[in-house]
């Protein structure tokens, strides 16, 4: 079905058709799978347009089934370029639940970290999905922290189709655009001004970042209350240099290959400079989950694998143009944000988000900075959550919040309101790991 451009309305919008549960059956990879592929005239939608939706069953690491209620939306959104695009965002309802008791709603970004179409959460995180090594198998344990708080979460591949990972506002867009359409559902219940928070963590935290600095201008109708920025990178080009070499060289590697396809003066230099061995390996991450490419490109130098020498191509104007458009910071969010980093991480550099979080601070956003002394980048991530969903606790019930806080904190590791935390968090890692159902808190 073709459309002319305007003639887009509610009469079209709710024939999007929706897909019940198939149970047993294995999921295909999303550039294998007709429900990811946009209806002809999608673009004439405005963004957030459910296009199809479908009902899918989610298994913890590919296995254990969950009970939970999964909902997958294909909707309408926007790329870094401003053009119409079409993503998915997987959104999870409390099973069980009561409607009245559903009020607020979490936008999860994993730390998708990949080209691969294997590690988008709508794949990674459905049962019988081929996926080891994606991140998103692990955060669905956070996610159901969320969810035992009684929310609805709404789990975005923020990286778009085409796994463009480090791509400068599009994440951002991907998160506005999935959140609109998961409060447009009829289905979930939710009113328009439902209160929404944002939660991230590394390559979440980088996405959740360009989410909150493009809603004031993108999607400023959305009640967002709260974003957690958990180590959100900040400097991507910092983290390049910074991560050559070491046993997270994948990890930069990753960010080349997904910009060059959407950067074609990076893509050049490519070409130009990079050895045959470099466009194949280039070529071959676009088919790995994270941790397979950590695994296989363990302290690999890309400076074997350019010439002239690696310093001289990143000082090419074409790289640090990249470099300086994919930098976080030139938007302070109009949303209070919690930026969460560990002093001694060895991935982020705590200088690159003590940087960050002074220009969001000057730039009038309502900063809490929580600069953890003793853990470190993998460690903080679980050790933070249970102060994360008091945070966002607050947020939602509206407690005031005192503006400006940038100050190391006493570490997470030393406070007994983790351990407390923590405590909670075990009993629903056993209900996940047993399949059983995660409870919630009515509000």
């Amino acid at each position: 079905m073709t459309l002319a451009a305007g003639t887009v309305g509610p009469e079209w919008i709710g024939r999007a058709p929706h897909e019940e549960i198939e149970r047993g059956c294995r999921p295909v990879l999303p550039s294998d799978d007709p429900f990811y592929q946009p209806p002809a005239g999608f673009e004439h939608a405005k963004p957030g347009t459910v296009l199809r939706s479908r009902d899918v069953e989610l298994g913890f690491l590919g296995l254990i089934p969950q009970r939970v209620n999964a909902t997958q939306l294909l909707y309408r959104s926007t790329d870094m370029n401003g053009d119409p695009q079409a993503t998915v965002t997987t959104v999870l309802v409390p099973a069980g639940h009561a409607p009245e008791h559903v009020r607020h709603v979490v936008s999860y970004q994993c730390a998708i970290d990949a080209v691969s179409s294997r590690c988008f959460p709508s794949y990674a995180m459905r049962r019988r999905a081929k996926a080891v090594g994606s991140l998103a198998q692990l955060e669905y344990l956070l996610m159901a922290a969320a969810l035992a708080e009684g929310w609805v979460v709404s789990v975005p591949d923020h990286e778009g189709p085409d796994g463009i990972w480090g791509a400068p506002h599009e994440p951002g867009y991907h998160v506005l655009d999935g959140l609109r359409a998961t409060l447009d559902f009829e289905r979930f219940g939710l009113a328009k001004d439902s209160r929404v928070g944002l939660w991230g963590y590394s390559g979440g935290g980088l996405a959740s970042a360009w989410a909150a600095e493009v809603r004031a201008d993108y999607a400023p109708e959305l009640n967002i209350v709260g974003a957690v920025l958990g180590s959100p990178v900040g400097d991507l080009g910092n983290t390049f240099c910074r991560l050559n070499g070491s046993r997270l060289a994948a990890l930069p590697a990753l960010v080349v290959a997904a910009l060059a396809k959407t950067f074609p003066d990076l893509n050049r230099v490519i070409e130009e400079h990079a050895t045959d061995e470099g466009r194949a390996l280039l070529a071959r991450l676009e088919h790995m989950t994270t941790l397979e490419a950590v695994i296989r490109l363990f302290k690999t130098d890309m400076d074997n694998l350019v010439h002239p020498p690696l310093e001289q191509v990143l000082s090419m104007p074409e790289v640090q143009d990249v470099f300086d458009r994919i930098k976080l910071g030139a938007t302070a969010p109009s949303l209070p944000v919690l930026i969460v980093q560990a002093v001694h991480d060895s991935v982020i550099a705590v200088d690159d988000i003590d940087e960050l979080a002074h220009s969001y601070h000057a730039g009038g956003a309502q900063v809490t900075y929580h600069r953890d002394l003793f853990s470190e980048h993998m460690l903080l991530h679980p050790m933070s959550a249970p102060m994360t969903l008091r945070w966002l606790t607050d947020r939602f019930a509206a407690r005031p919040l005192d503006a400006h806080i940038v100050r190391t904190h006493w570490p997470t590791l030393l406070n007994p309101m983790t351990y407390a935390g923590m405590w909670r968090l075990g009993a629903i890692v056993a209900r996940v790991v047993s399949g059983g159902r995660v409870g919630f808190r009515p509000l």
